[in-house]
């Protein structure tokens, strides 16, 4: 617990701590270890903590949780939440097969078909052709509640997240993403953990994410850090924060 609060704290002496966008960008910095990471991480809606608020409404409303591969949805915390989790890949296998497209490209269009990312809290961390895959779902009709995207690599991996931004601002969807060839499956799984941990503050009475009296959404905590036992219990992992 101790080592934890103090990484924590090291991360918020070189992060600020004052919105919610804050908060996903502290994450990004402790899932990498690289403060600069703080300065990669983009938001797409009408403002940077707007995406961090849907997704927290998302993990309040019990929606689903879909991860791209196995190694993001072993990293989804189980506490804090009662939202299903399941993975994408192991869908498709046929239209895979007939179309020639990666796997988890038609996972994630097969699980569409089924209506699966609908109001649901989307999460790529490792496919690129995935996070393409998703865009292309946007763009036909799919709303998801919220996007967090972080494919690795260097083919793809950037296009994939520009092309998703540019989607999502389209139509709406907000998405939290990173520019340049790193991410991965870790800090995907921590930045969807993030949103968790802001619902647990919200479900706590500790934050508030509506609109302030003034017509300003609001993002404060009646206690900005929380107690150390929550503060440690939320860094204790890159991925699954168990």
């Amino acid at each position: 617990m101790e080592i934890a609060e103090t990484s924590m704290d090291r991360v918020r002496e070189i992060v600020p701590d004052e919105t919610l966008a804050d908060r996903i960008r502290q994450k990004s910095v402790h899932a990498t270890g690289d403060p600069e990471f703080q300065h990669l991480m983009r938001f797409t809606s009408t403002d940077d903590s707007e995406p961090v608020r849907a997704g927290a409404r998302a993990v309040l409303d019990e929606r689903p949780i879909v991860t791209d591969i196995t190694m993001v949805k072993e990293g989804i915390t189980g506490r804090g939440h009662d939202c299903p989790v399941r993975k994408a890949i192991g869908n498709g296998a046929e239209l895979a097969a007939e179309t020639g497209m990666t796997r988890t490209a038609a996972s994630v269009l097969e699980l569409d078909s089924e209506g699966v990312y609908e109001d649901a809290i989307a999460v790529v961390g490792n496919a690129p052709t995935a996070a393409l895959a998703l865009a292309d779902c946007i763009e036909d009709g799919t709303r998801p509640a919220v996007v967090v995207a972080t494919p690795v690599g260097f083919v793809k991996a950037a296009e994939s997240r520009t092309r998703l931004r540019e989607v999502a601002a389209e139509h709406g969807v907000p998405t939290i993403t990173n520019v340049g060839r790193r991410g991965g499956s870790g800090l995907a799984a921590g930045l969807a953990n993030e949103l968790v941990h802001v619902a647990s503050d919200v479900r706590a009475g500790e934050l508030s994410i509506e609109s302030s009296p003034a017509g300003r959404p609001s993002g404060e905590r009646s206690d900005p850090r929380g107690g150390a036992s929550e503060s440690a219990e939320r860094s204790s992992g890159e991925s699954g924060d168990e």
